[in-house]
């Protein structure tokens, strides 16, 4: 097989609002491991870095001279899939363009329909796109690929089963941070309310045992993990290479195997790595216990998310998550009496949800310790059993629901049984309860890692109180 250009991309701008910018984890992942099975060229682009428009970055694939052209969306940015895709067609007629990311997960066979790409992955993307390769360059049919959608012809084929997901996660090679220019992103807001900073971002395991039904599991049911030695050695050689002092973990649930989180942190003090530690994706709070949060924060531990989603025990058994509401409460009462910077998230708006359960909520977070919340609007997503309640119980919005612009979408969208003016005011009313809270600021200066920086995300909080307009994750 010839050296095999390929071009991986981050698709998607950035917001106005909440211009986060973060290093593309899924396509650096993806670039390591593809380097080491193949003999190849392989540039990364992140679209939202630069905020450059499509005609751009297809000049910029164009001139790589890809041979292989892997473009990954979510669902607010695959929209942008069918325009780019159509310039990479004009001006690269021979190069193979895969889709991957969420917005596969999301749309399946349909992302297809409205592109011009040869092959759509949901799910992890390893696995599927060497398989991909060898079979397209070596004349093979990608018939022979689970899991995938491709083209054949003008037909669209949905291979039956699913790829196998890689079960020891120790066998893959680190994140290619080397493809990317990392000060970058020093540069730029991350996650809020954590400040710029020298900081890298990783995934130290894949998959959720959970059933929540606004959640696509991109990477399934079954909770797999990096050991904490190579966790350390990541972490060894990152710092090493970038003289980075804050590690960004993005897993779902850190905390799932209790041995591993101690061992992990135990490993830390060993080394005396003197790294500071953020967890803004949400462990699952209620089966966080006191020794672990001890031992995060003697690790390094200064910014945790807590993800609540909903007050209502009612609520929280019919998305499937099925919260301890009052360990969740405690946790967050523990941390921030270590002096840990408490974020929180919940969502409004859930098919059936009422007045008064919206109620539930907004009390559960304003009464709590959190230091910043969100109280995003509730959004279907395609592909998953919200969507599907959804399309039964109120068809007729969901028919007007558009993904391209969910910071500012064109009619404010509600999925409960209360009226729209009732949905957004509480929203509204929230947001202002929670952060004018006096005590609440006072202790946000107190704990916040560079307080001077504050003022940076006033003018999010301020649209936040005054629309409330803001939509799931």
């Amino acid at each position: 097989m010839k050296k095999i250009r390929i071009c991986l991309v981050n698709i998607g701008k950035r917001m106005s609002v909440i211009p986060i910018v973060t290093p593309p984890l899924g396509i650096m992942y993806l670039a390591a491991y593809l380097r080491d099975k193949f003999d190849t060229d392989i540039q990364l682009i992140n679209q939202k870095l630069d905020n450059i428009p499509n005609d751009k970055l297809v000049r910029r694939i164009k001139d790589f001279n890809a041979d292989v052209v892997g473009l990954g969306a979510m669902t607010m940015t695959g929209q942008e899939l069918p325009d780019i895709t159509r310039g990479i067609r004009t001006e690269l007629p021979e190069a193979l363009i895969v889709l991957g990311g969420p917005h596969v997960s999301s749309s399946e066979a349909k992302t297809l329909e409205t592109t011009e790409a040869h092959v759509a992955v949901p799910g992890e993307g390893e696995l599927a796109f060497e398989a991909i390769i060898n079979h397209y360059f070596d004349g093979g049919s990608l018939a022979d690929i689970p899991g995938i959608f491709w083209r054949d012809g003008e037909r669209i084929v949905s291979n039956p089963g699913r790829m196998p997901l890689i079960d020891d996660l120790d066998t893959l090679p680190f994140p290619a941070y080397d493809l990317i220019h990392l000060p970058d992103y020093w540069k730029q807001q991350s996650f809020p309310p954590i400040p710029r900073r020298r900081y890298i971002s990783l995934f130290s395991s894949r998959g959720c045992t959970y059933d929540c039904i606004y959640c696509h599991n991109v990477f399934g049911h079954q909770f797999r993990y990096h050991s904490a030695e190579r966790i350390l050695d990541e972490i060894k050689y990152f710092t090493r290479q970038y003289s980075v002092n804050d590690i960004e973990f993005l897993d779902d649930i850190f905390n799932k195997n209790h041995r591993r989180l101690i061992e992990f942190c135990s490993r830390i003090q060993d080394n005396n790595l003197g790294i500071k530690l953020a967890f803004p994706n949400g462990m699952r709070s209620d089966i966080l216990k006191e020794e672990e949060i001890d031992a995060l924060v003697q690790a390094g531990l200064y910014f945790l998310s807590f993800a609540l989603e909903t007050g209502s025990p009612r609520i929280q058994k019919l998305i499937g998550k099925h919260l301890d509401i009052q360990k969740f409460i405690t946790a967050i009462k523990i941390a921030e009496s270590r002096g840990v910077f408490c974020n929180g998230y919940a969502m409004l708006g859930f098919p059936s949800e009422t007045e008064a359960e919206m109620k539930q909520t907004i009390d559960i977070i304003c009464l709590s310790r959190l230091h910043t919340t969100s109280f995003f609007t509730v959004t279907p997503f395609p592909n998953t059993e919200l969507y599907k309640i959804v399309a039964q119980t109120h068809p007729e919005k969901l028919a007007k629901l558009q993904y391209d612009d969910l910071e500012y979408p064109s009619f404010m969208h509600n999925f409960s049984d209360e009226p729209d003016e009732v949905l957004f005011f509480h929203q509204r009313k929230a947001y202002q309860r929670f952060f004018l809270n006096p005590g609440r600021i006072l202790r946000i200066f107190r704990v916040h890692p560079t307080p001077h920086l504050i003022p940076l995300y006033t003018a999010m909080a301020l649209k936040r109180m005054t629309k409330g307009f803001f939509q799931s994750r």
